[in-house]
């Protein structure tokens, strides 16, 4: 016997075997029922789910003699000339190879035959949208007053292609893409009959593969079972469709909490040694963090469309994810997608694409960016760090020079447990010389300031612009005295202090710990500065917030 491929094999064969379209079949069953039949049909839809299916079933359904509820007997000779493609009254156009006017000339001349033996005579035109504008003027006519034997049916997956002019003069209904759970029910029914052992990462596996299509599914299960035999393992599967594992995903969100910048190197360096598409590992790692994002934000795990054992896995590692964050890294990944396919060399697009998601700073929350102001207004108004001009109702600028780091190591600017004190510009020169400038550390560390600055750039910009202005004063003991030009800039590098010294270490091999100075600003004595300004500068300097009209 020949064999039939699996998508012929188990075409439905009635109304309500077709899967996921009940808002159609069922409409469609009622009509038959109430005699009220129009005269043509538009089917859209993506491909793959059920158009086809859904007007041969059709073209039963009017013409079958012992039709019941709606629903064709699938025993009759009527049925099963249609089943076997033999009816002469029920006609098949691919309106791809047959989308010129004088195709449709011939058609139109056809109509005005009666049926030979049928009820109804029936047009199903696939693939509608590829007929010419003159094919569909010249079937417009004929769609506004067919025979009443004539019956039309039209399927398309581009709708918006269809004159309008063709949509009026037809029912439409759209067919929706099939949701993965019910092809999997349908992949598992049609194994159990097979005979053939799958388990439930295979049946996901071949689901996600299609993409909504049921007709795709059974054409990537036949080819599984080509590979694998009766009994399909995951790992098969995974080897005869060249997907990516979904372990990969894992391992890449591994790298991506670990800030493991030689992980996301050597996982970029494994797909493409195992020949993965790139695109396609790009789209699976953004269907990866978005799975993310929905365990995250709602706390759901029924929405991820995988088997139990990674449905727990999003569980447990959502949580090292903040919401913001998951959307920025989703973001990067889809605009990779878009800038790959252009891309000369689209391996060090991938490259940088993972080092950005893993260099990838925290999101700060609008909640948080407000309790730290909360914070700062608190010690700015503390007379233990400024003094208070009560009768301005302002912060009284005692002067830049006044104002300096404490000499304590582990600790920086604005840090409750440091006293702050306002020294006069005479005794801050008595400070800064108690540092040496003939130390050697710090002759090095002078001679190689530009470098370890370049060195700064390239990491981390928004640290440099901030360390253009900054000096190095002179070191003692190991501790390095920096000079900053003013508070803004102190305010920022008091985040980055721990950073600077790993830096000085990395790039000049050199163990420091940093204290800061203001530089000595006479023109800045005396000037007053209100409570709202100092806030509106720390937001734009600290924050890096801008002001809107």
């Amino acid at each position: 016997m020949t064999y039939l491929v699996s998508a012929r094999k188990w075409r439905p064969m009635r109304f309500d075997e077709v899967t996921a379209q009940e808002h159609v079949t069922i409409t469609i069953r009622n009509a038959i029922r109430s005699n009220k039949i129009a005269h043509a049909y538009l089917f859209s839809g993506p491909s793959g789910v059920g158009k086809t299916t859904t007007a041969r079933i059709l073209a039963k359904a009017i013409n079958c003699p012992d039709v019941k509820d709606g629903e064709p007997c699938n025993q009759c000779e009527v049925c099963q000339e249609i089943n076997d493609g033999r009816s002469l009254d029920v006609i098949e156009i691919d309106g791809a190879s047959n989308r010129g006017i004088d195709e449709i000339r011939d058609l139109r001349e056809s109509v005005r035959y009666s049926p030979s033996s049928l009820r109804y005579k029936v047009y199903i035109i696939d693939e509608v949208h590829m007929l010419t504008k003159e094919a569909f003027n010249a079937l417009l006519k004929t769609l506004e007053e067919p025979p009443s034997y004539a019956i039309f049916v039209l399927a398309t997956t581009e709708p918006h292609r269809v004159l309008p002019t063709i949509m009026t003069r037809c029912q439409r209904f759209d067919f929706k893409r099939i949701d993965i759970d019910l092809i999997i029910e349908r992949l598992r029914y049609i194994a159990a009959e097979e005979k053939i052992k799958i388990d439930e990462e295979s049946l996901i596996a071949i689901a996600k593969k299609s993409d909504g299509s049921l007709r795709d599914a059974l054409s990537i299960f036949d080819q599984v079972v080509a590979f694998c035999g009766s009994e399909i393992r995951h790992d098969s599967v995974i080897e005869a469709l060249g997907l990516v594992d979904e372990d990969m995903f894992f391992e890449m969100t591994s790298t991506i909490i670990g800030r493991d910048f030689n992980g996301a190197i050597a996982l970029a360096s494994e797909i493409s040694s195992r020949g993965y598409d790139i695109v396609d590992f790009l789209n699976g790692l953004a269907e990866h963090l978005r799975n993310l994002l929905i365990v995250r934000s709602t706390g759901r795990i029924d929405l991820v469309e995988a088997s139990n054992f990674y449905k727990q896995k999003y569980l447990d590692v959502a949580k090292s994810f903040d919401t913001p964050d998951l959307l920025r890294m989703l973001k990067i990944v889809t605009d990779a997608v878009q800038q790959i396919r252009y891309a000369s060399q689209p391996r060090i697009k991938l490259e940088m694409t993972l080092l950005q998601l893993v260099n990838m700073e925290k999101s700060i929350s609008l909640d948080s960016l407000f309790k730290e102001i909360e914070m700062l207004k608190k010690k700015l108004s503390d007379s233990q760090y400024l003094q208070l001009n009560p009768n301005k109702g302002s912060f009284d600028d005692i002067g830049a020079e006044e104002i300096m780091m404490p000499r304590q190591r582990k600790h920086n600017l604005l840090s409750p447990h440091l006293s702050k004190t306002n020294l006069p510009s005479d005794k801050i020169k008595e400070f800064e010389s108690n540092y040496s400038i003939h130390d050697a550390n710090f002759q090095e560390i002078s001679a190689r300031w530009e470098e370890l600055l370049l060195k700064i750039k390239n990491e981390r910009i928004a640290v440099w612009t901030q360390m253009l202005n900054v000096k190095p004063k002179g070191m003692k003991n190991g501790f390095l005295l920096l000079s900053l030009p003013d508070e803004g800039v102190l305010i920022v590098l008091r985040q980055f202090k721990r950073y600077l010294e790993d830096a000085i270490q990395k790039f000049l091999g050199l163990k420091v710990a940093l204290e800061f100075t203001l530089e000595v600003n006479a023109s800045s004595k005396g000037k007053t500065v209100s409570y709202d300004e100092m806030i509106i500068k720390i937001l734009k300097d600290d924050f890096g917030a801008e002001e809107v009209e």
